[in-house]
């Protein structure tokens, strides 16, 4: 940075705050560093005794810290979102719609590791409303080498880092399993936290079918709700390794692809998710552990918005769970 007289400081940029103090009244900034001055600024730094300030030395292969969170934005950014105004070399981003919020993990700890930037985003696969932020770039020093920002474009490849996967209408069937609740001897508590739990996205609930504890009668209304139209089953009830607990043989009698049964999340370890071809379109067939039905959030909570997006899920997706699981 250089120093100059006030009066020939208009277009430079501040690297410094300027503080104003006028008694019984403020004391605060009334320019920040990176402040670009104009000729109206001129009086008010004079007023506060600044008649030289140190200004940013425009130097070759060198960028100022808003010009370089514009490219970490642009990195970033992606259909659905938007960006704060840059602010003290800030950006925050933020969603424009309803959806799946993703991140490519990989390719964003290769920007962090380039050191003297950084970006923070809240965790990928999981939901956000419009309006919610998405995280955070920045470059740390005032002024960054030009040709550092360039490998960080080179990562970005093109390609955001991140991705809002909107939120899907889904109709749903709900297949109980349980002599106790075919017979009436209980009554039914999971029906109405699956509802619940499917009124925070656009669904509509097709029925609950209620069955006794078998495989075939099973394997009939998972079948029967994909015919009249489901776009997902779930099914509850009969999900333990006890030998008179059917519904994931149930499942697997479908001819379902199953993706996974166990999952290393607590509460939720009985959880099988399964994709049954019909038509050419997979649809998740999903066996709820009984936690679902009494804890606040269990692992149907994760699963759940990848479906809503369209999300296929994978084997590796749910190993990947163990971790803050």
């Amino acid at each position: 940075m250089k120093s100059i007289r006030t009066e020939q400081a208009v277009g430079h940029v501040l690297c410094h705050d300027i503080t104003q103090i006028i008694k019984d009244e403020k004391k605060d900034v009334v320019f920040k560093k990176g402040h670009i001055i104009r000729k109206e600024d001129i009086p008010v730094l004079l007023s506060v005794g600044k008649e030289q300030i140190y200004v940013w030395e425009n130097q070759e292969g060198m960028l100022h810290e808003n010009q370089a969170a514009e490219i970490l934005y642009d990195i970033c950014k992606n259909k659905y979102m938007g960006p704060s105004p840059v602010k003290e070399g800030k950006i925050e981003i933020f969603a424009e719609r309803d959806g799946l919020f993703k991140i490519d993990s990989q390719r964003l700890y290769q920007v962090n590791s380039l050191c003297e930037m950084m970006i923070a985003t809240r965790h990928g696969n999981t939901p956000v409303r419009k309006g919610d932020k998405l995280g955070g770039m920045r470059v740390i020093p005032l002024v960054i080498e030009e040709e550092k920002m360039r490998v960080a474009q080179e990562i970005g490849a093109g390609k955001p880092l991140m991705e809002i996967k909107p939120f899907k209408h889904k109709k749903v069937g709900i297949v109980t399993t349980g002599s106790e609740v075919f017979h009436g001897r209980i009554k039914d508590s999971f029906g109405p936290v699956i509802m619940d739990k499917c009124s925070e996205y656009d669904t509509e609930i097709l029925g609950q079918k209620i069955v006794d504890d078998d495989r075939g009668s099973i394997v009939q209304y998972i079948l029967t709700f994909i015919e009249n139209g489901a776009d997902m089953v779930i099914c509850t009830g009969g999900m333990s390794v006890d030998p008179d607990d059917c519904t994931p043989g149930a499942i697997r009698d479908t001819g379902a692809e199953i993706i996974t049964y166990g999952a290393p999340v607590l509460p939720g370890a009985m959880m099988l998710i399964a994709y049954y071809d019909y038509k050419g379109k997979k649809i998740p067939i999903l066996g709820l552990p009984g936690c679902v039905m009494y804890s606040k959030r269990t692992i149907f909570d994760l699963v759940l918005p990848r479906i809503m997006a369209d999300d296929p899920l994978k084997k590796e997706d749910i190993y990947r769970l163990g971790e803050g699981g």
